[in-house]
């Protein structure tokens, strides 16, 4: 019967739509000592595909899949490849675009706060002026796209420096906060220092794409 399901009949599945609360949930990620082949061949697949196309829509589809297929999805497919790994850079991308998505004016407070020390990574990270809420989504949004309609490298470079700038502004928080309340202070830091080992694996990962090496 139309619209009815019999006991032999697969049922379609959808991802369940998954938002992060915070860049915490991403930062640093875990790397087991195996990963499989078929996170690697679909991390080539997606950005071959994407750079290959040189179509708008195709590289907007890209951009959008985890808002599509859920983050969930992604994160089956590449969370815990190795954070300098083609799988792994791209799942750090995904996701932190969803975290800046998810909690933009946060984001924009950090950035706002760590930019004024972070100069040069404000100037790499590229966000225009002044760093508000829609100019972090905007930014997030570019960066991903670049990643397959530019340099892939350059990409991630930029998203990098967008952790540094948004690590240090965390880290001013948690000064500002640690008399009034020091778990959050602590929470921030901790934070903080997982934004810069991400920025870390992400400039190896480019480099390592210049070299013809990620794989």
């Amino acid at each position: 019967m139309d619209g009815e399901y019999t006991n032999n009949s697969p049922r379609p599945h959808k991802p369940k739509p998954f938002a992060p609360a915070d860049f915490e949930v991403f930062a640093g990620g875990v790397d087991p000592s195996r990963v499989s082949e078929a996170a690697h061949m679909a991390a080539h697949a997606l950005v071959h595909h994407g750079r290959d196309a040189e179509d708008p829509d195709v590289t907007r589809r890209l951009v959008e899949l985890a808002d599509q297929q859920g983050l969930e999805a992604i994160a089956e497919m590449w969370a815990e490849s190795p954070a300098r790994s083609l799988p792994g850079a791209l799942w750090r991308l995904y996701a932190l675009r969803a975290a800046t998505q998810q909690n933009p004016e946060r984001i924009a407070a950090y950035f706002a706060s760590g930019k004024e020390v972070a100069q040069v990574s404000k100037v790499v990270a590229g966000v225009a002026e002044p760093p508000g809420a829609t100019e972090m989504t905007t930014m997030a949004n570019t960066i991903l796209s670049g990643a397959f309609e530019g340099e892939f490298d350059v990409a991630l470079e930029r998203f990098a420096a967008f952790c540094r700038v948004v690590a240090l502004g965390q880290a001013n928080h948690a000064d500002d906060a640690e008399l009034a309340n020091g778990p959050h202070a602590s929470k921030l830091t901790r934070n903080s220092h997982q934004l810069i080992k991400t920025a870390e694996d992400l400039e190896h990962a480019a480099a390592s794409w210049r070299r013809g090496e990620l794989d």
